[in-house]
């Protein structure tokens, strides 16, 4: 038998739920709690399965409510019941401890599926918002590539100029050391300054260092 406990300060909302409720053979709606200062007071909480518990509580926030009812009550799964399916709710009850999270506007069969499967010990999200939390990370992992730092590549000898530069030769003494022309020196320095996106030696250097360039291969 999955014992209930409904959180809620919307009486006709609560009542909704008994009459869905008792017609369920495998759950028993053991009690209701329409505060959190309820909630805590309540001395059947150590027979209750599963929470029915909404977010906005007229005293207390509900994610407070189910952080004190997960740490307080081990045995609790929470599963959360909301008009809101905005990710900031979602991603924060979620991180309390709640189980599950489905939107008040769910149809009676989701409801006992979501009952059913929290009581067990697993997740179960309404569409809308595993649809929410989906959005929310595609976008999240948009905005991380976005500030994701591009390694500039450059060649075997561009970053052996480089490593030279980074010794304070001059472009001639680079020359001599590569056995290769000033010209092609000072190509291959340009070439540097425009791939890597500076405009002098001390941005070369600076920028190889923060990239470690001289540590990448070629």
């Amino acid at each position: 038998m999955i014992n209930i406990l409904v959180v809620d300060d919307h009486k006709m909302f609560v009542d909704g739920l008994e009459s869905i409720l008792e017609h369920e053979e495998d759950i028993n709606l053991k009690h209701k709690c329409y505060t959190a200062r309820e909630v805590y007071t309540d001395n059947k909480l150590e027979e209750v399965n599963v929470v029915l518990l909404d977010i906005n509580l007229p005293d207390q926030s509900g994610l407070d409510v189910c952080k004190n009812l997960i740490k307080n009550y081990k045995g609790i799964k929470i599963l959360v019941l909301s008009m809101y399916d905005e990710e900031s709710y979602i991603t924060e009850i979620l991180k309390s401890g709640a189980l599950g999270y489905i939107l008040k506007n769910t149809g009676r069969k989701e409801l006992i599926t979501a009952i059913r499967t929290v009581a067990t010990g697993k997740t179960y999200f309404s569409e809308a918002v595993t649809k929410t939390i989906m959005n929310g990370l595609i976008n999240k992992t948009k905005e991380a590539k976005k500030s994701e730092k591009v390694v500039p590549k450059i060649t075997r000898r561009e970053r052996e100029v480089l490593s030279l530069i980074m010794e304070q030769n001059t472009n001639q003494e680079i020359a001599n050391k590569l056995f290769i022309s000033l010209k092609t020196v000072e190509a291959h320095r340009s070439n540097l300054l425009y791939k890597l996106n500076v405009r002098n030696t001390a941005g070369l250097v600076k920028t190889a260092i923060e990239n470690k360039l001289l540590e990448i291969p070629a």
